[in-house]
């Protein structure tokens, strides 16, 4: 083989190689940018404060049409994105919620957030939660237990019937009037105890009272002998991203007596809301 050849041979091998350098660079690029805008709709429908439609994706994110629809379908399929049961757009899916509730559970002793139920649970005596509606639920994110023999134990992460706990009526009570009504519609209002509100009816009215006193409560109805009394966490803006929930066993506090602590927790409902960024959801 001649030098010449040789030195052929050598650069048609080097061009072979960049081309394929070039694809793989290019491959990853494009794999970077698909990725960047799946986050970006993830991130997008997270903070949307109701199921956001279509073409509120496309405007927001800045992607085309076709591209935005490939990508929330991806997402569908992977679990990550739903469709909201009255089709009029995306919410979080079951695999995005899992994924948030994971990394909160896993943050949650050393968050700001901790410190401050811990600090409304130390000043009450009794377990304080916070939580999120996730459709006709309730989601703890984080939870202090009371250091009573007798508490009720639940972890970060449980879910709780939205329709009889206090958390869940004041968040339901705070949604728009028509959402109120379409999730009431549509929930399993099963009773817990003989004092669960069943009756749709009823338990709109019960709404449209905590909607007023924006104070929930749980008068043993979800468990027999526990109380429970909640208020919103409300940012800055007017979004509503949970609410503080303060529960203990009626043998040791009354209803009356658990709703003294309400100035406590409001003051603790004004620290976590200054944690939440401008836009920043918290789950419902």
């Amino acid at each position: 083989m001649t030098e010449s050849t040789d030195t052929s041979l050598r650069g048609a091998s080097t061009e072979r190689d960049s081309k394929a350098s070039g694809r793989a660079a290019s491959s990853a690029a494009a794999q970077l940018g698909a990725m960047g805008k799946a986050f970006a709709i993830l991130e997008a429908v997270a903070s949307a404060k109701r199921p956001i439609t279509m073409a509120e994706l496309v405007r927001v994110c800045g992607l085309t049409k076709p591209t935005a629809h490939r990508i929330t379908t991806m997402l569908v399929e992977m679990g990550f994105l739903e469709k909201e049961p009255l089709k009029r757009g995306l919410i979080e899916g079951p695999r995005m919620i899992s994924l948030a509730l994971t990394t909160l559970g896993a943050a949650a002793p050393r968050s700001l957030r901790h410190a401050v139920l811990r600090s409304v649970s130390e000043k009450t005596g009794e377990t304080c939660n916070f939580g999120v509606l996730v459709g006709s639920e309730v989601v703890y994110l984080d939870r202090v237990e009371s250091k009573w023999p007798l508490a009720l134990r639940f972890e970060a992460g449980s879910r709780v019937p939205a329709h009889c706990t206090a958390i869940g009526k004041l968040l339901l009570a705070l949604l728009p009037a028509h959402e109120r009504a379409a999730v009431i519609a549509s929930m399993p209002l099963t009773p817990f105890t003989s004092r669960t509100i069943t009756d749709p009816a009823k338990l709109a009215e019960a709404l449209e009272r905590i909607n007023r006193t924006r104070i929930g409560i749980d008068d043993q109805e979800f468990i027999d002998g526990v109380v429970c009394v909640s208020v919103p966490v409300i940012t800055a803006s007017g979004q509503v991203v949970g609410g503080i929930a303060v529960s203990a066993p009626e043998s040791r506090v009354s209803l009356q007596d658990a709703l003294s602590f309400v100035p406590i927790m409001h003051e603790a409902a004004k620290q976590l809301a200054a944690t939440y960024s401008p836009g920043m959801s918290g789950g419902n």
